[in-house]
């Protein structure tokens, strides 16, 4: 049903999406509310003491919000702090909070805090009340001086003093209508209260339908690691001439098989859910050479991969304004 929707949402405007107006109508109430009653002091909203960045989205999917936050971690580490990261932790099945570390099974922490966990070296909390989450986590690692919250824009219980929206260029804000009409979870006028707008990979977006200031974003990644054994490297000349079977269980796997295709590989591809468990007959694998992955996927395949699994790790380039105007704000709300 998930897939059906999306493949709805980027397809114009039709019968479909008629019938559901009413109830876009209802979640654009119910959210407006609930934003206007932690806004006024209805609801309460929770202050932490060290500074809080979100790094969030407007939209359903993914948009690369993952490899942004371990692009912040490295850089806040740079400039001499601390930092830990929270989420919701999607795809897993963890009771209450819990710590994430890189050999954490992600069917009970989900998959992208176990990869946040390997690939920053930071103390990384799950947990379904963010909030708790986060006190956990300070409790535990006192030396914490900044907190990343992966996802968690609308999550308005816990006050922030940076929040990033990221869009994923290649396919913007859908047909613009909210949920479950369009892909929306707030309206694009959401964006103009942000701190920053970080555009993803793409550039079909007019840039007049985002605010001024946008930063820009792109993947890359080249250099192959084997599933059993990550010591075991490969680079796309290893590939070529064979039969290769591609597959991404992410928010956005076109986005895998379009960098796969721009390296210049050739291969089938099998696109899954986002979050999907996987379970080695999943993937096909007869007469097939090498089987290729996200990292996001081999987190969730390592264990029971063959020997020609294959993932492909990608590092975030993000405009170094952005670091600055972290450390702006920081300096200016906490005085650091």
């Amino acid at each position: 049903m998930g897939k059906w929707l999306q493949q709805q949402w980027n397809n114009g405007f039709g019968l479909w999406h008629i019938l559901l107006v009413p109830f876009s109508w209802l979640f654009w109430l119910l959210s407006g509310l609930r934003r206007t009653a932690y806004k006024v002091g209805f609801l309460k909203s929770c202050q932490l003491p060290v500074p809080v960045i979100i790094v969030g989205n407007i939209s359903v999917g993914g948009s690369g919000k993952t490899p942004l936050v371990i692009w912040l971690a490295e850089k806040l580490k740079q400039q001499g702090f601390s930092p830990s990261i929270i989420s919701r932790g999607y795809g897993g099945n963890a009771n209450g909070v819990m710590d994430v570390y890189a050999q954490s099974d992600p069917a009970i922490a989900g998959d992208e805090p176990v990869l946040m966990a390997k690939r920053s070296q930071c103390p990384v909390w799950v947990g379904q009340d963010r909030v708790a989450a986060a006190q956990a986590l300070l409790r535990a690692h006192p030396k914490c001086d900044v907190l990343i919250s992966d996802d968690g824009l609308q999550h308005y219980r816990l006050r922030r003093d940076f929040e990033i929206a990221v869009i994923d260029g290649s396919r913007g804000f859908g047909n613009g209508w909210l949920l479950p009409a369009g892909p929306l979870r707030e309206g694009i006028s959401r964006l103009k209260t942000v701190d920053a707008v970080v555009y993803n990979n793409g550039a079909e977006l007019p840039l007049n339908a985002l605010p001024l200031n946008v930063l820009s974003m792109h993947l890359v990644g080249a250099i192959f690691y084997n599933l059993r054994d990550p010591a075991k490297t490969a680079v796309v000349t290893d590939f070529l001439g064979k039969n290769i079977r591609a597959i991404a269980g992410i928010g956005n796997p076109a986005r895998f098989f379009r960098q796969l295709s721009e390296l210049g590989l050739q291969f089938e591809c099998q696109a899954f859910s986002d979050h999907h468990v996987f379970q080695s007959a999943d993937i096909k694998t007869a007469n097939v050479d090498a089987v290729l992955m996200t990292e996001k996927d081999a987190v969730k395949c390592q264990v029971f991969a063959e020997a020609d699994w294959w993932y492909l790790p990608v590092n975030a380039v993000v405009d170094e304004a952005l670091i600055e105007r972290i450390m702006n704000k920081i300096n200016q709300n906490f005085k650091i």
